[in-house]
């Protein structure tokens, strides 16, 4: 039988938390590698020789390793270590999951990564202080400008690509929890599809989202009650 794959991540990565939960979902035997970004362990040398890149997630299949969380799931696929639903073998169904994780990257990543650096990462490390009330606002501006595209351009179904979970929703919702960190909630009035198809991929995805969501959830929680 051959070795299972060695899948390292730190589940506050979004990338990293999407395919751990994947990789849950598909039941994909994987030997847990976990790299604590807050100790810098992706900086090490030895984990330089598993991801010239530094980042996480990365993955490690015998003498072969691969970074990039979209290359990983259409390896992993090609593999058949994902299931047919998570990634489609549909030729039009995979290109429409590809097609959201080229658009995601610049339309939700990229939104949802700097409000969660400059308003919860930077400031609880010391690195920058807390945003000004002006940056806080250009930073929820730029994130409700992508959840208004998502709202109309992608959620006319259940989920991103039809009626049944992808690999596509793992990632893009991903991005959107990681906010509860910075105490931003998606308002249910201003985007109603967005915050349904949220707590259909929460219920589709446990006991595993409960899991990955763990810090986050517990971090968030305890901001909240601070402001109490």
């Amino acid at each position: 039988m051959a070795p299972a794959i060695k899948y390292y991540y730190d589940l506050l990565s979004p990338p990293a938390r999407a395919l751990w939960i994947a990789l849950k979902l598909a039941k994909t035997p994987f030997e847990d590698c976990p790299i604590a970004l807050r100790k810098f362990e992706q900086l090490t040398d030895e984990y330089k020789s598993i991801n010239r890149f530094q980042k996480v997630p990365a993955l490690v299949d015998g003498s072969f390793r691969l970074s990039e969380s979209a290359a990983m799931i259409r390896y992993l696929a090609d593999k058949n270590q994902l299931t047919d639903q998570l990634y489609p073998k549909s030729l039009e169904d995979r290109a429409r999951v590809d097609e959201f994780m080229g658009w995601q990257y610049f339309n939700l990543r990229l939104p949802t990564g700097q409000y969660f650096l400059e308003g919860w990462l930077f400031p609880i490390n010391g690195i920058k202080p807390k945003p000004t009330a002006e940056k806080l606002e250009k930073l929820i501006k730029n994130v409700e400008g992508s959840l208004e595209l998502l709202e109309r351009l992608w959620l006319e179904k259940d989920f991103l690509v039809g009626e049944n979970l992808t690999v596509a929703d793992l990632i893009g919702s991903s991005d959107i929890e990681q906010l509860k960190l910075c105490q931003y909630s998606v308002n249910e009035k201003k985007f109603p599809k967005v915050a349904k198809w949220l707590d259909r991929v929460r219920e589709s995805t446990q006991p595993y989202h409960d899991q990955a969501y763990a810090f986050v959830n517990k971090k968030s929680q305890q901001a909240a009650q601070a402001k109490l």
